[in-house]
């Protein structure tokens, strides 16, 4: 009998969603037009500004370090993280003021175009070894990350975002407001049954979309994919679930659609600017890195980044994981704590 109605409740939500063209179509085609559109945008021209790794004590009186078309990055905890991005082309030089050393990725214009300043200033300093001292040379290799390659795991979590909030949410709201819950109050269908087809429903539409917009996209653009795609299907399905649990909670109580939409977008906004979408959080406040990780969508993005750009496994995206799998049981205990029919 449970099954029965949990197998009713679910295609009756999951059909409802189907038959409603303008939201069907939206959730497939808006994250085709802003990848693409995203990609044209950036896809002219590099940055005229060079970024350079430095770590350890830099030397300010070395006259390299007053390069003014120079961005100069500090890396604490040794050259691991530095290197792995002058090997995707995400800085243009690392140069290692502990080891004496400074290192360029051969197969970066801007990459040697650096390092003949670099050289051509030392070479001037003469043999002043007081004021700038020896530098041995070494070069890494490895593929260029497209800023595309950096946007799809954000925009792939943004389409997750909405959906499931606004799916969810907004939708519970407006069946408890035109009396819906009232009526399934009278039916032998319990609560959790209600809430449970509601949530496996739309996680089987956002997890369908979003395989359906990567591959879609991808098929044109051709992503980076280093890792696990079994591991990128376990992080997105855990990624959902947790949106809509917080979905859930909101919904739980709320009756009016108008503050329900307020309430959601109060969400989503500050998940949308501060997790890392369009632009990395790197060299922001601390104050805003430390908010951004109580964010589901920080942690999807952050994983899913780390599994497509820099092949990690099932160990390295472990805490990302645990943090969602944790906000997911918080969420819908939440939700079941607080839901009301009425």
């Amino acid at each position: 009998m449970i099954i029965r109605q949990f197998v009713a409740m679910f295609k009756a939500r999951t059909m409802e969603f189907v038959r409603d063209r303008g939201t069907f179509f939206w959730n497939l085609l808006f994250p085709f037009f802003l990848v693409f559109g995203l990609a044209f945008a950036f896809s002219g021209g590099e940055d005229k500004i060079f970024k350079v790794g430095v770590i350890g004590t830099p030397r300010e009186e070395m006259p390299f370090m007053k390069l003014e078309q120079a961005s100069f990055i500090p890396y604490s905890g040794g050259s691991d993280t530095a290197l792995r991005k002058l090997e995707r082309h995400q800085i243009d030089m690392v140069i290692d003021f502990d080891t004496k050393e400074f290192a360029v990725n051969k197969e970066s214009s801007k990459g040697r175009l650096v390092r003949t300043l670099f050289v051509a200033q030392q070479s001037a300093a003469g043999s002043a070894a007081s004021v700038v001292p020896a530098f041995s040379e070494r070069t890494v290799v490895g593929r260029a990350t497209r800023y595309v390659d950096w946007l799809v795991p954000g925009v792939i979590g943004m389409n997750m975002m909405f959906s499931s909030l606004f799916g969810v949410g907004y939708v519970i709201v407006r069946y408890r407001k035109n009396g819906v819950l009232k009526r399934f109050k009278a039916t032998p269908v319990s609560a959790l049954n209600f809430v449970s087809a509601q949530a496996v429903s739309r996680l089987s539409i956002v997890l369908l979309t979003s395989i359906f917009v990567y591959a879609g996209t991808n098929l044109f653009l051709g992503f980076v994919m280093r890792g696990s795609y079994l591991n990128l299907l376990l992080l997105t399905t855990l990624g959902i679930l947790c949106m809509i649990s917080l979905g859930l909670v909101f919904a739980s109580r709320m009756r009016s659609e108008e503050m329900a939409g307020g309430v959601l977008n109060l969400i989503t906004f500050p998940m949308l600017a501060l997790s890392g979408v369009f632009f990395s959080l790197e060299g922001s406040p601390p104050i805003l890195k430390t908010i951004s990780w109580a964010f589901p969508l920080t942690h999807f993005t952050e994983a899913s980044r780390k599994i497509m750009i820099d092949g990690a496994g099932i160990l390295e995206i472990a805490p990302h994981l645990a943090v969602l799998a944790g906000l997911t049981v918080i969420f819908l205990s939440l939700s079941a704590f607080l839901f009301k029919w009425e």
